[in-house]
């Protein structure tokens, strides 16, 4: 798995595409606790849940489909109130790709067992063939060790960087668009 600072900032470099000075500070907090929350499976190490399982680590905590239940669920829950700047579909839409980011960059680890992307349906696992991204240790105390700086130093190559271009582009291309005058944009 990527370390959970890595999946954070991915999901806020997506709230780059989506980003409008109006929307408030919330939103992209919630991409940001969406794009970590399918390592809450870890927790099934204590209950003796196997990893390989459809409920173990990178199970059906990591498919699409749960990160689409996830974007609805919490699109849902945040809809009794409107929010600035963004429309509940485009909010769902921003919360789906955090959310499904989380299995992504797994699938780009050098370990484990894979991601089981269409669970319920299909438990199979599933590695992309570029797999740069060394896997995290499970536990903060193995985190901060040789191993943790290894990992460290491959999402900052890996992930954080391209982070911060695409956050970068994409908000100098959305400030460029702010500046241009309205007439000139729906043209």
């Amino acid at each position: 798995m990527a370390s959970l600072p890595s999946h954070a900032v991915a999901a806020l470099a997506l709230g780059a595409c989506f980003y409008r000075p109006e929307v408030p500070k919330r939103v992209w907090v919630l991409g940001a606790l969406v794009a970590m929350l399918p390592d809450a499976d870890v927790i099934a190490f204590r209950f003796g849940i196997p990893y390989q399982n459809l409920f173990g680590h990178r199970g059906i905590t990591h498919s699409l489909l749960f990160a689409l239940v996830v974007a609805v669920v919490v699109g849902l829950v945040t809809a009794w109130q409107p929010v600035a700047g963004i429309s509940r579909g485009v909010l769902c839409l921003y919360l789906f790709l955090a959310a499904a980011s989380h299995g992504t960059l797994d699938a780009m680890t050098n370990g484990g067992l894979g991601v089981a992307f269409f669970a319920p349906f299909d438990n199979r696992r599933i590695f992309f063939p570029f797999r740069p991204i060394q896997v995290s240790p499970i536990g903060l105390a193995r985190f901060f060790s040789a191993q943790g700086w290894a990992v460290i130093r491959s999402e900052l190559v890996w992930i954080w960087i391209p982070a911060i271009v695409l956050a970068a582009v994409m908000l100098t291309m959305r400030a460029r668009n702010w500046d241009t005058p309205r007439s000139i944009r729906s043209i």
